[in-house]
């Protein structure tokens, strides 16, 4: 009785401590008519859906699709959303807009290669071209680790291996073979470890989420200053569509961004939209 108690109390910690995962998710939407207005390139539409807007989409009609993307939007993320509005976006010929939902798009299935490769092929038609500092070789492949799955993917495997750990534990509990208790203990260790590894790459999905810390330049083009003010000295000039990380969000105008050389600098709030 008392094995089952330590078992009992043990799963029951673990799943106090298991973090709150935040899900994105669109809600149901049901069909409607919609009628185009070609000499406005607008839709009049009270409740769009996906199935709507892929068909503005289909017919080239990308004005429609982009006002019909946006307003699905409204009602809630989702990745898929996201891919087909920066598709839109890019066959209208707003790379920078492009880029933005094609990157948010990106935060909710970071491991999709088809959102990859159409962020890579808007990239190319942007007009900065910025040498990044390289990476350390275990902390470039610990990122590309944790972004080869979504949150919720890791979540989910963090389950699935919480429940081979109970499976062992009550074969190193219950078991009256000495192999299979052997057998149960140092399974359950690996268990243990793959299930805080899968938390903790949960958690920097879920961070990165919540954050938000990069931008899309959505201005032709920009100076970035040295100072958080107009009369700042000029460092270095940004175009459309270039990706920058915001270093210090305490202002409500200006922002600090760095890039991926390390350049630092100040841009105005209305020069970058966040991702």
């Amino acid at each position: 009785m008392k094995k089952v108690y330590i078992v009992f109390s043990f799963c029951l910690f673990c799943l106090c401590a298991w973090p709150q995962q935040e899900v994105f998710t669109l809600p149901e939407l049901s069909d409607t008519v919609y009628a185009e207005h070609p000499e406005e390139g607008r839709v009049s539409s009270v409740i769009p859906t996906k199935a709507l807007a892929d068909s503005a989409y289909q017919q080239g009609n990308f004005t429609a699709a982009i006002q019909l993307y946006e307003e699905i939007l409204t009602q809630g993320e989702a990745a898929e959303i996201y891919y087909n509005l920066g598709n839109s976006y890019y066959k209208a010929d707003y790379i920078a807009r492009a880029i933005l939902n094609y990157e948010r798009a990106l935060l909710l299935r970071p491991g999709n290669e088809d959102i990859r490769a159409n962020l890579e092929i808007a990239r190319h038609k942007t007009i900065d071209k910025v040498d990044a500092i390289p990476e350390l070789f275990i902390i470039a492949w610990k990122n590309d680790l944790v972004n080869s799955m979504s949150m919720d993917t890791w979540a989910r495997w963090g389950i699935f291996f919480f429940l081979l750990l109970i499976g062992s534990l009550y074969l190193f509990f219950f078991s009256k073979k000495i192999g299979l208790k052997k057998g149960g203990f140092a399974f359950g260790i690996v268990c243990l470890l793959l299930v805080i590894v899968c938390n903790l790459f949960a958690a920097q999905q879920h961070k990165i989420l919540t954050d938000r810390t990069h931008a899309i330049v959505m201005t032709p083009s920009v100076t970035v200053r040295s100072t958080p003010s107009e009369s700042g000295t000029s460092l270095f000039i940004l175009h459309e569509g270039h990706k920058v990380q915001i270093k210090d969000n305490s202002m409500r105008e200006w922002k600090e961004i760095v890039l991926e050389d390390g350049k630092v600098g100040w841009i105005a709030v209305s020069d970058i939209e966040v991702i």
